[in-house]
């Protein structure tokens, strides 16, 4: 039942890198698939560990983050419901060098990385399809950069908040965003400190683009936070 399931999880929600393989290879993965949950803010794995497995996150929402100078922590990327991740310290034959762990609970499924090198081998379009993911992260990457160092404290905070947006919709209000964080989430994600981040809500506010209700955000004016976060 659980086999079965999933098949029809990766069809649906996986159908680009799903019609690479043939019927062999699909079956391989299907037989190597694991399911783990995860509790709300328990480690997925950790900076320094040894890439064992592809990550997919079938249920729930999860970070990436590094933790940077004085112990402060970096959030890098943001997955959703089904992104895959985790694999790029296996393709360069070094330790993770970030941590992802989970923003609530999460369900999460893996394959051994050696698996998917084997498949490798004897696919091409598969290495192909995986070129371009990690292309299209590193351009992400460079764009992240850009932002988080030349726009203001506004910018990244309305950037910031497209992002999850983008990253996880709105409630059935279609206004408050469906992912609830913390102060200092917020910041670790803004690059910026969590004073900083509560103040820029707090203003945010006071010009009515927002409402902030405990750790539930509306957005009430879309088009001026994007306005905000295109010219920072």
């Amino acid at each position: 039942m659980i086999k079965s399931a999933l098949e029809k999880v990766i069809s649906e929600d996986l159908a680009e890198i799903w019609s690479i393989l043939n019927n062999e290879e699909k079956h391989r993965i299907i037989n190597a698939f694991e399911i783990h949950n995860f509790k709300k803010n328990q480690i997925i794995y950790a900076e320094g560990e040894d890439p064992e497995f592809l990550w997919c996150l079938l249920k729930g929402k999860v970070k990436k983050f590094k933790e940077g100078v004085g112990g402060r922590v970096q959030i890098l990327r943001l997955i959703r419901p089904v992104q895959y991740f985790g694999y790029r310290a296996f393709f360069a034959q070094e330790p993770y060098v970030s941590s992802a762990g989970a923003f609530e609970a999460s369900t999460l499924g893996y394959v051994p990385m050696e698996l998917v090198m084997d498949l490798i081998r004897n696919n091409n379009k598969l290495a192909l399809f995986f070129i371009k993911e990690l292309s299209r992260n590193l351009g992400g990457s460079d764009t992240k950069i850009v932002n988080l160092t030349q726009k203001h404290i506004r910018g990244r905070l309305a950037e910031a908040l497209i992002v999850l947006k983008d990253n996880y919709g709105y409630e059935d209000d279609n206004s408050t965003l469906k992912i609830y964080m913390a102060r200092e989430d917020l910041a670790n994600l803004s690059n910026m400190t969590t004073s900083n981040a509560i103040r820029t809500l707090s203003g945010f506010v006071n010009e009515k683009l927002i409402t902030v209700d405990g750790r539930r955000i509306r957005i009430l004016n879309e088009a001026m936070l994007k306005k905000i976060s295109k010219f920072g």
